[in-house]
């Protein structure tokens, strides 16, 4: 998928590595001259300027993006940043810079999809209102280990299966399972995968993409949620 970020400070910069991990292409928008060298020496595609501007946005290909993520720590630009995507069919994320924002926000603002204030949990939140769905980030562990939780699809290459057949990649491993209609526990190895299961996984980054094939499949869709 394909996803421009708005604001390249520590929460656009972390949200954009652990996509970027993740085989996403990631365009970061940025105006800091300095800033723009580093990131492109980390190998970073980045159209320079701000969020507030349109043209800049088409330059980091805003027609094209699946979603936007305006993560700066400027909330008039975040706004504005979200305005110009909706009007290209975006999936918006907004972050927002103090906490009071949020209800305003989520009553007023109906056509961003999701406010985020990512001081409260960290970078991952940014990250699990843009991609999420059938699989959601939970925590970032370290710098190479995530929790992800994945929900069982009907398309699913394990459904029908039990946890004692799930085979993941190296030391990945199964923390929780829940089922459909139930909460999460520890995970039972007689248990089967049917759809809308959910099974919380700890894996190491280079390993994410293999997970996700293994329990979902390339056909599931990418989209917020799924229940902790």
């Amino acid at each position: 998928m394909r996803f421009v970020i708005v604001g390249a400070g520590r929460v656009g910069l972390r949200t954009g590595r652990v996509l970027r991990e993740e085989g996403h292409e990631i365009t970061l928008v940025e105006p800091e001259p300095t800033r723009v060298d580093r990131l492109r020496e980390e190998g970073f595609d980045v159209a320079v300027g701000d969020g507030t501007s349109e043209s800049t946005l088409a330059e980091a290909g805003i027609e094209e993006a699946d979603g936007l993520a305006a993560l700066s720590g400027d909330f008039e630009t975040n706004i504005l940043a979200c305005t110009i995507a909706k009007g290209h069919d975006c999936r918006t994320v907004l972050r927002i810079t103090r906490e009071y924002h949020e209800n305003a926000l989520r009553k007023h603002a109906s056509d961003i999809d999701e406010v985020v204030f990512p001081e409260r949990l960290g970078s991952v939140v940014a990250k699990n209102a843009l991609l999420g769905g059938s699989i959601r980030a939970v925590a970032d562990i370290a710098s190479h280990l995530q929790v992800m939780e994945l929900t069982v699809v009907d398309t699913s290459p394990m459904r029908g299966y039990s946890l004692a057949e799930l085979e993941l990649p190296a030391d990945s491993r199964v923390l929780a399972f829940g089922k459909a209609d139930g909460p999460l526990g520890l995970p039972d190895e007689d248990r089967s995968l049917q759809a809308g299961d959910r099974v919380v996984v700890l894996a190491d980054y280079e390993h994410l993409s293999e997970v996700r094939q293994i329990l979902v499949g390339n056909d599931a869709p990418l989209a917020a949620g799924g229940r902790a």
